[in-house]
């Protein structure tokens, strides 16, 4: 029934043999949006496409870029297509936008969006008179075993098929590999391949490890002083020395079995905790109080300036505005224009 629904609604489906699973006995269902239904879900969710690419001039590059050239990953991977103005798909002014070819109009993410979103809100049957429906619901009653988008090519090796943009083998080679932890985030392309939101993640992660670079220097700085200054601090000498640590007795550690000690038995402890606990430590902890007012600051220009450019600054209220949680839109049963913002309101009576 879920699977009939679904190609009522337009999807066209694809099953594989359970023979050629790995352990023979698992179906494999196959979902591919064509076009019709990519610029109808395109126009109902509000999704920005390109309509003109963007003229404004670059701005001058830094002099100073060719010290962090090592670091730089190629212009073709950092922006893999030209930047764009863009407006939210209209089905009926196809003309307006830069369609070249339908296979490729829409990214891989915006493409697995479209699908899910009619996957999490195509009906099955009802149970006492109440509408069952979403694939979130048949995976948790076992139905379907799981349920996730395919990727393009093999990540390991370059794809001989000229229509294949290959990002995933891009993205392994360029990024996803630990000998190239020290080179930039490819973000452009992790948004184009992934989505925005994986997009933004990876973007807080990169800046986030940026900036606790300056925080692990200061703090090395810090512990190398507290190194060199080892064997000149006070307390250490004084608990150290047989004529005073030494003459001191302490008191049992515990109420059995355990004797009376001399302070100087942890001499070498007090030296190792001068490594951490010195008069740098409190230069650290003030540094480390500015270094988080910097960061927050830092990072919600960085976010500012992400938004400007992937077209995300109402990309929240979007979301919650037109995509309803499935379960509250069964129940609604009216719908309504609201005059003033044009925006349709869901009303359950």
């Amino acid at each position: 029934m879920f699977e009939n629904n679904l190609v009522k609604k337009g999807l066209e489906l694809e099953t594989e043999d359970k023979k050629e699973s790995e352990n023979g006995k698992t179906y494999f269902v196959k979902i591919h949006a064509p076009w019709e239904i990519l610029i109808t879900y395109a126009e109902v969710l509000n999704i920005k496409m390109p309509i003109k690419e963007n003229d404004i001039p670059c701005p001058v590059e830094n002099p100073l870029d060719c010290i962090f050239s090592p670091f730089r990953l190629p212009e073709i991977v950092m922006h893999p297509e030209p930047d764009y103005f863009t407006a939210p798909f209209s089905k009926e002014r196809q003309e307006l936008y830069l369609i070249d070819d339908e296979n490729t109009f829409f990214s891989p993410s915006v493409r697995n969006r479209i699908v899910f979103y009619i996957l999490t809100r195509c009906p099955y049957g009802t149970e006492e008179g109440k509408r069952k429906f979403g694939i979130k619901r048949l995976l948790n009653n076992g139905t379907y075993s799981a349920a996730y988008p395919l990727h393009d090519c093999q990540y390991w090796k370059k794809s001989n098929d000229p229509k294949c943009e290959n990002e995933r083998y891009t993205l392994y080679r360029e990024w996803a590999r630990f000998p190239r932890f020290y080179k930039e985030q490819p973000l452009d392309l992790i948004r184009k391949y992934y989505g925005e939101k994986i997009g933004i993640y990876f973007a807080w992660l990169g800046f986030y490890t940026e900036m606790l670079f300056f925080a692990a220097v200061v703090g090395f700085i810090c512990f190398l002083y507290g190194l060199f200054t080892m064997n000149e601090n006070m307390s250490s000498k004084e608990i150290c020395n047989p004529n005073i640590g030494g003459e001191i007795i302490m008191c049992p550690l515990c109420d059995q079995k355990c004797d009376y000690w001399r302070l100087n038995s942890t001499c070498e402890s007090s030296q190792y905790s001068h490594l951490f606990d010195n008069v740098a430590t409190l230069f650290f902890a003030i540094f480390m109080g500015i270094w988080v007012t910097l960061f927050l600051e830092f990072w919600k220009r960085r976010q500012a300036r992400l938004e400007y450019e992937w077209d995300l600054v109402d990309f929240e209220e979007e979301q919650q505005q037109l995509q309803l949680r499935p379960e509250y839109e069964a129940k609604c049963t009216q719908k309504r224009k609201n005059p003033v913002t044009q925006v349709i309101l869901f009303l359950s009576l």
